[in-house]
């Protein structure tokens, strides 16, 4: 019996890495974990004793300040065999790329209105998760922790003796094309095309492909924590079930290299070498950690009879801001489901919003924008711009018999903030940008008839 160089799994030669590459989960969206990868390595009954089995360092990592309420207070205790202060240069800046941070206010000449881009190609280069993340919007103050920024990005290679960690905020991750492999301090994350990854603020991870190149849409969060957002008249069931959401078992790494330790913090990117892997967590407990979650889970409620409820019943997380009721983030999807409303116009009506709207499709088609919209595109709908359904979903819609539909292979998802989102340079360059999104509603006819009333 040997442990394995790459995990600290003990196991026989022939199963080694086929062990090693099998994530484990534990299920449930913020609970007080407890996890070892060698049995004994978790002290019982306190924190941080004088001696830890195997020679161990107690760390712990806060998400929050000390004094948090306890229904905020964020921390776990992580058994590391290096704490992670040990470092042997001091962090030096470097090229931060596409990656920009809020404030960000690029000269950027776009003309305010609806925007929308069809989907960008995976660059043929090599891309690893850090210089492959390309900022589409930033709003608000990564300094002040409100706002957020959405991003795109591109992996083409598996970070190797790399490793990074955001102080900025937490991403969230959506998988669009590929799957993905986060290795994390805290265990291994596998996931692709439905699902979603989070990873808190200040938690060290490297990104692995799995299947091949990758694109994902990120939300980076400054604000307050992602957690599920409360259910109200909906009672305890239905939307996003605490039992799906999955964190990983502990999972180590005991190699002695130099490694390579990239760090966002302050908007800049720096980085530092150090001798060994800093994933190196052979056991922890608390609940602060990353986690991943099947969209397809999510359980919809709607209309029963007639009329729309507001799109807030879709929503999956929510980072929630001083202001009672009006979020730093929502994070909204728009999955299968039946529609049956009686008289009703279904697909989302013609609005304008408080809230400013980056929206993608991972996969299948949108019933507010059949055309144009597509899967790895996005668009953006800033604080007040008025938006809706094209005239082609706006004519079939208002015209269509009214029976039972179900909207099947769908997957949409928006992040909203309070705050208007600032497009990057970058995004107001792509060629993907369609500079005819706005004619997708040049065709609404007038309808307006003073003596035409609808049969009741």
């Amino acid at each position: 019996m040997t442990a394995h160089p790459t995990t600290g799994f003990t196991s026989p030669e022939l199963q080694g890495r086929e062990t090693a590459l099998k994530p484990g989960y534990m299920s449930g969206f913020g609970n007080s974990f407890e996890t070892e990868a060698l049995e004994g390595a978790l002290p019982v009954g306190m924190n941080s004793p004088q001696k830890i089995n195997f020679g161990l360092y107690a760390e712990q990592l806060s998400g929050s300040p000390f004094t948090a309420p306890q229904a905020t207070n964020q921390r776990s205790w992580l058994y590391r065999i290096r704490p992670s202060v040990k470092h042997s240069h001091r962090y030096a800046k470097v090229d931060k790329g596409f990656m920009r941070t809020g404030p960000c206010r690029e000269d950027t000449d776009v003309a305010l209105g609806q925007m929308r881009w069809s989907p960008v190609a995976i660059p043929d280069e090599a891309l690893t998760f850090v210089t492959g993340l390309r900022t589409i919007t930033t709003a608000g103050d990564s300094d002040t922790q409100v706002g957020m920024a959405a991003h795109l990005a591109f992996v083409t290679r598996s970070m190797g003796n790399e490793y990074f960690f955001n102080a900025d905020g937490e991403y969230l991750v959506v998988a669009q094309e590929g799957h993905l492999r986060f290795r994390t301090e805290f265990g291994v994350i596998e996931f692709g095309p439905g699902e979603i990854c989070v990873v808190p603020r200040g938690v060290i991870f490297k990104v692995e492909l799995v299947d091949g190149p990758a694109r994902a849409y990120v939300c980076e969060n400054y604000g307050g924590q992602l957690t599920l957002p409360d259910r109200g008249p909906i009672g305890a069931n239905c939307l996003a079930n605490p039992r799906d959401f999955l964190t990983p078992v502990a999972a180590y790494e005991d190699v002695e290299e130099e490694s390579f330790l990239y760090v966002k913090w302050g908007g800049e990117l720096f980085m530092t070498k150090i001798e060994q892997s800093p994933l190196d967590v052979v056991a922890w407990h608390g609940n602060y950690a990353p986690y991943k979650y099947d969209l397809r889970r999510f359980a919809p409620v709607g209309a029963l009879l007639f009329d729309h409820p507001d799109p807030s019943i879709f929503t999956v997380l929510t980072a929630p801001s001083e202001t009672p009721g009006t979020a730093n983030i929502d994070f909204v999807i728009f999955p299968d489901r039946w529609m049956v409303a009686e008289n009703t116009f279904r697909p989302p009506w013609y609005h304008r919003n408080l809230m400013s709207e980056f929206m993608g499709l991972v996969y299948g088609v949108y019933d507010a924008k059949p055309e144009g919209f597509v899967p790895g595109g996005f668009s953006l709908h800033n604080q007040m711009m008025p938006h809706g359904p094209d005239m082609q979903a706006f004519e079939h819609a208002s015209n269509v018999d009214l029976g039972p539909v179900k909207l099947s292979g769908t997957m949409a998802f928006m992040f909203e903030t309070r705050f208007p989102q600032r497009v990057t340079k970058y995004a107001a360059t792509l060629p993907e940008l369609q500079d005819s999104y706005i004619d997708c509603w040049q065709g609404l006819k007038k309808h307006f008839d003073p003596n035409r009333r609808e049969p009741k």
